[in-house]
């Protein structure tokens, strides 16, 4: 683990960094971590591998205000520039995944490709923000039921079922991020549609069929906002593919490596 001070902001962003060669930079969503997140994928990646603990999780420190589009976005431009590796591979998921597109529409200098997994172009209308709002009250209401509700919604009723009884109960038992909170008020109303016009990196969009936390007609609003994109929807829910990776790694890694 080694960190970077964020210029313009007061923050110091904390980042994971491995490997050798060309970057990629993957970027974590909401409650997750550098980690968490892709603890069980990131070997599956060549190069070097540098992952941010963005505003909320890991060791990554700021004013402790509102977080903003643009503060998360500076803290994953200061990873990049102070990994060395120039231009990098970008990968978002999630909430990491609106985050991404705005970075390399802010920096298109520093992204040389760009992944999109589950994410979204906006959560203006009215079913997302529900939701959203569902979910930043539940967690100051109750943490429990929070776990429990956003257990249903980030995974596919089969990855569930296949968990069984004793694995779901030692789900409940993982820790989200402290500022899980922080990073749901801010996911309430964004909307990066003006951005994409923007992204001139090669970008390839994956959204997932079964996705209750963010449906897939986020990633194909992606797609449309972003000029010669590639969308591939695969099977499962929002982060089945943390868990099983079959169903998206393999459409990544050819992305990457074209």
């Amino acid at each position: 683990m080694t960190s970077t001070p964020v210029p313009r902001y007061d923050s110091v962003v904390h980042y994971e960094i491995e490997g050798a060669g060309p970057g990629l930079v993957l970027v974590h969503g909401v409650g997750g971590g550098a980690a968490k997140t892709f603890g069980n994928v990131a070997g599956e990646f060549g190069g070097t591998v540098i992952r941010p603990n963005l505003s909320g999780s890991g060791q990554t420190t700021d004013d402790g205000g509102e977080l903003t589009l643009g503060l998360l976005s500076a803290q994953v431009i200061a990873a990049i520039e102070a990994s060395g590796k120039g231009r990098v591979d970008l990968l978002g998921f999630s909430l990491g995944a609106v985050v991404s597109a705005a970075t390399a529409a802010e920096r298109p200098d520093l992204v040389r490709k760009l992944v999109l997994v589950g994410g979204t172009a906006t959560t203006t209308g009215p079913r997302d923000r529900f939701n959203f709002t569902l979910w930043r009250d539940l967690l100051a209401a109750d943490p429990e039921t929070f776990k429990r509700f956003g257990t249903l919604q980030a995974f596919s009723p089969a990855l569930l079922d296949a968990f069984g009884h004793e694995g779901l109960a030692q789900s409940l038992k993982d820790d989200w991020a402290p500022g899980t909170g922080r990073q749901l008020a801010l996911s309430i109303g964004l909307d990066i549609r003006p951005l994409l016009g923007r992204i001139a990196a090669p970008t390839l969009v994956v959204g997932l069929s079964d996705d209750q936390a963010i449906p897939v007609e986020g990633s194909r609003a992606l797609h449309a906002g972003i000029a010669g994109s590639r969308l591939v929807e695969v099977p499962g829910g929002h982060m089945d593919w943390l868990v099983q990776p079959g169903h998206v790694l393999p459409h990544v890694l050819e992305f990457l490596g074209s």
